[in-house]
């Protein structure tokens, strides 16, 4: 999956992270949009105790979330979140561009 992170404006302070996802119609017809969509809503769920920065992050998945294992789309989805809190933690500048990850 590719992921994007920006820094939330001072409107939204200390409303915590906030994540989207996006669900192209690359990825399939309106079926199976939709249930990729419920998978990552559900793997977001249960890793938002990983991010605690104040980020706006959009997670653009990718077709085999289709058919990834749950445990295996859970733990990626959890890797991301700790990389994005490692750098926020640590002041590194933000990317320019998208991250990929496996």
């Amino acid at each position: 999956m590719t992921y994007f992170v920006a820094t939330q404006p001072a409107v939204y302070a200390g409303i915590g992270p906030r994540v989207g996802i996006t669900a192209g119609k690359v990825l399939g017809k309106a079926v199976e949009r939709n249930r990729i969509k419920r998978r990552m809503r559900a793997a977001i769920v249960s890793n938002l105790d990983a991010l605690d920065a104040q980020v706006d992050v959009v997670l653009h998945p990718k077709r085999s979330v289709l058919t990834a294992e749950w445990h295996a789309l859970r733990n990626e989805v959890r890797r991301v979140f700790v990389k994005i809190e490692e750098s926020q933690r640590n002041h590194m500048p933000e990317r320019s561009g998208p991250e990929r990850t496996a």
